[in-house]
């Protein structure tokens, strides 16, 4: 997912950010446990849902020190 997109699912609200990162946390563990039983079909689903989560991390921290200089 583009950072833009993410900014744009900020617009209607953070709640959604915070769902968007609980689905990912549980998709990141299920590919997880698919690697480790071997059963994985596309390695780098791994990078691209771990840099998602990173680029949601920043997008809410961002927020949080917007609020904090207001």
């Amino acid at each position: 997912m583009k950072a833009k997109e993410l900014r744009e699912l900020r617009q209607n609200g953070p709640q959604d950010l915070h769902a968007k990162l609980d689905d990912l946390k549980a998709e990141l563990f299920n590919l997880r446990f698919q690697l480790a039983t071997g059963q994985l079909e596309n390695p780098m689903r791994i990078r691209e849902v771990k840099k998602s989560i990173a680029q949601i991390k920043t997008i809410l921290r961002e927020e949080e020190l917007r609020a904090f200089e207001q």
